[in-house]
């Protein structure tokens, strides 16, 4: 590890204490400070691997106020560690005012590459892994949580949400709500603990799951949410289907067809076989 001042990321499991990286430790042990989410909580992963180094408390109800001291002590040569809980810093978790303080102050800061609850439950859950957007956790109160939904109703890419077991059963009835009694929902929770579950069913289905039995909804969730895909009435909208009219009847149906997909982005062979069902 570098010995010049730098603000460190260090991730640290969501569960299995084995997951965190000989790197991890080598910065734990080697700063001047840890900043930790819950110093009792870190204590515990410190105490495990037999490191001394100090802690001092940065969490969502102090970090603006903390972030200034850690700056100055940073500025004065230290180098500190930043640790949550759980997994990455930041990720729904604090750092980020003092990641940006660092930023404006010249400080280095350097991540470190780890355990995150998000990306290692979407790895396993057999949504589409191209393309996600990760959004933390949904509102506490019902008109919220189903105006954010709404606001994600066509939004194309897997969602993720991290969720409490209290309000998890709330989430996916406002799903069904808001998306559809079919759009596949994904529940992975304890991920890399002994009771890890992920399972995978249609929005209503999943619901009623949950319901069955409230072991299904306990300790730490990663929920996730199939994207929107059209169906074959939206992309037949009617003025794509005005369009393909008009030129059909100047052309043939596949030369009409092509054109039609090019002008409003729509599929080509659903126009086409559209024309075809229906004698254009």
């Amino acid at each position: 590890m570098s010995q010049a001042a730098a603000l460190y990321i260090v991730p640290t499991p969501i569960g299995n204490l084995n997951d965190i990286s000989q790197r991890a430790l080598d910065t734990l042990q080697e700063v001047d400070l840890i900043a930790c989410e819950d110093t009792r909580h870190t204590a515990k992963l410190l105490s495990h691997y037999q490191i001394n180094t100090s802690t001092w408390a940065l969490h969502d109800h102090n970090e603006q106020y903390k972030s200034e001291q850690l700056v100055a002590r940073l500025l004065d040569g230290q180098r500190i560690a930043l640790v949550s809980d759980a997994g990455t810093p930041l990720i729904s978790d604090p750092g980020y005012h003092l990641v940006n303080r660092c930023r404006e102050a010249g400080i280095q800061v350097i991540a470190l590459p780890g355990p995150c609850a998000a990306i290692t439950a979407l790895s396993a859950a057999g949504l589409p892994t191209d393309r996600f957007a990760f959004e933390g956790f949904l509102p506490a109160k019902e008109k919220a949580r189903l105006d954010k939904i709404e606001q994600l109703k066509e939004e194309g890419r897997t969602l993720i949400f991290y969720e409490s077991p209290r309000r998890l059963i709330d989430s996916v009835a406002a799903l069904v709500a808001v998306l559809g009694d079919d759009r596949q929902v994904v529940v992975a929770r304890e991920v890399t603990k002994t009771f890890e579950s992920i399972h995978s069913l249609p929005a209503a289905e999943m619901l009623t799951w949950l319901k069955q039995d409230s072991n299904r909804s306990r300790g730490e969730i990663v929920l996730m949410v199939a994207g929107y895909r059209a169906s074959v009435e939206d992309e037949l909208a009617a003025p794509v289907l005005r369009t393909l009219r008009l030129l059909c009847s100047e052309l043939p149906l596949k030369k009409a067809a092509a054109l039609t997909a090019e002008i409003h982005g729509s599929k080509k062979n659903a126009l086409y076989k559209y024309g075809l069902e229906n004698g254009l």
